[in-house]
């Protein structure tokens, strides 16, 4: 799904303008990034949780030379479904 066909269904089911289903799909997703950028969780309650968790500097290889390298820390995002939603999609 894409955020235009996110704002064409709010549009259709709670008859909001256009112009205002997009301005509300833009702030819902801005303020998730910024508390995502901040380090917060963000849990949605009956979808799941957004965690941004650091991984720590490590030893890897170039897969093509074979060459040892180190591989830096950085930040990844995961996302960790609700049981509700395991459930709805599992039955």
């Amino acid at each position: 799904m894409t955020k235009a066909e996110l704002v064409e269904i709010i549009y259709e089911r709670v008859g909001l303008s256009r112009k205002d289903a997009a301005k509300a799909v833009d702030t819902v997703l801005e303020i998730i990034k910024e508390s995502l950028g901040r380090g917060e969780r963000v849990k949605i309650s009956g979808f799941g949780s957004f965690i941004v968790n650091s991984k720590r500097a490590r030893r890897g290889r170039n897969p093509q030379t074979g060459a040892p390298l180190i591989i830096d820390s950085r930040y990844v995002l995961s996302f960790k479904a609700s049981d509700l939603l395991k459930d709805r999609l599992s039955g």
